[in-house]
């Protein structure tokens, strides 16, 4: 066995589902483990690729949203990729992120997004159709947007307000 070896029980039984959707298996050491410590981060962004499609190009106002979004370790080998907080990917319409002007909190605890060897992770969620908007003193809106195209972009959070690696398609709201 390569690295140092668990010291208990304990150490070895750390599978879990992280709450991004994503089984994380940090249990054993290997000569995979070795070699993801050896690829530099700018490496590891550079060896993920990231694509987003949505189930279809036009919408009606109002209508839901399906985004699917793909990363893929194009290495034979782990990679990973450090996140400065406890978010590894987001996504935003029109630069606004989760489609909503409200501040967003994640823990500023710095993270890691893992890959096996060429591993492809596939995670979708759905928008709603709609803007949220905070409004001072008031309840927060919810917005159907109006008609035209609007981008969708997904993306690694490695930096704050640089995101890379990423990707984007734009939809038409009629």
């Amino acid at each position: 066995m390569v690295g140092p070896h668990p010291r208990n029980r304990e150490e070895t039984e750390t599978n879990a589902d992280d709450e991004f959707g994503f089984e994380s298996d940090d249990s054993r050491y290997t000569v995979a483990t070795v070699l993801d410590a050896l690829v530099p981060a700018t490496l590891a962004r550079r060896a993920v690729a990231v694509s987003v499609e949505t189930d279809r190009d036009r919408y009606e106002r109002d209508d839901p949203v399906e985004i699917t979004v793909d990363f893929k370790n194009r290495l034979p080998v782990p990679v990973e990729i450090p996140t400065p907080r406890q978010r590894p990917w987001g996504w935003t319409i029109d630069g606004e992120l989760e489609a909503t002007d409200e501040r967003r909190y994640t823990r500023a605890r710095p993270s890691a997004f893992r890959f096996r060897g060429s591993e492809r992770k596939q995670v979708s969620v759905t928008w709603n159709g709609r803007l949220e908007r905070v409004r001072t003193g008031a309840h927060n809106e919810s917005i159907v947007p109006d008609p035209g195209e609007y981008e969708v972009r997904v993306f690694v959070a490695t930096h704050e307000n640089r995101y890379q690696p990423s990707d984007s398609t734009t939809i038409t709201i009629e």
